[in-house]
C-alpha cells in the first residue's frame, strides 16, 4: 500500500498567539495517538501532562511525555487532543482521524474528510431510546 501523508497545522489552544506548525504527517492506523517529535512539543509550548507507558512496533515499552492539549487542523475539520512526544516525525493516530472524520484512500494514497458526510464531521455514539433528545450545545468551526 505505501505511506499515506497528510498536510495538518498543529497549535496550542493555550497559547492562540503562538504561530502553529504546518507538518506532514504520516496516517498510521495502527497508531492511536498523536505522536510529535520533542522539537514540535518546544515550538508549541505544550505543557507535559504525565508520562505515559507505550508499546513501539519492534516491541520495545518505553516512557514518554504526554502533552497537551494540542489543536490538530486538517482542510476544514480540527480537533484537540493530547500528544506523546516521540521519534523524528509527526504521527496521526487513529484517534483524532476518526475525530475528524476522515478516511484513507490506499489508491489515491491520500487521507481525506468522510465523502458521506463532507460538511461536517461525522461520529457514531450510543443513544439510548429511553432519552428524547440529544444535548444541544451551539458550536463554532473554524
Amino acid at each position: 500500500m505505501g505511506h499515506i501523508f497528510a498536510e495538518i497545522k498543529l497549535s496550542n489552544p493555550r497559547n492562540p498567539d503562538l504561530t502553529p506548525i504546518i507538518a506532514q504527517a504520516l496516517a498510521d492506523t495502527g497508531a492511536l495517538m498523536l505522536c510529535i517529535p520533542e522539537h514540535i512539543a518546544i515550538q508549541l509550548d505544550l505543557e507535559m501532562e504525565s508520562k505515559r507507558e507505550v508499546t513501539v512496533a519492534d516491541g520495545r515499552s518505553m516512557k514518554v511525555p504526554y502533552l497537551g492539549p494540542v489543536k490538530v487542523g486538517f482542510r476544514d475539520r480540527f480537533c484537540y487532543v493530547g500528544a506523546l512526544v516521540l521519534g523524528d516525525e509527526v504521527l496521526l493516530g487513529a484517534v483524532p482521524m476518526e475525530d475528524m472524520d476522515l478516511v484513507l484512500s490506499p489508491s489515491r494514497r491520500e487521507i481525506t474528510v468522510d465523502p458521506s458526510s463532507p460538511n461536517i464531521p461525522h461520529a457514531k455514539v450510543k443513544f439510548h431510546s429511553s432519552q428524547t433528545s440529544a444535548t444541544s450545545l451551539e458550536v463554532k468551526q473554524e
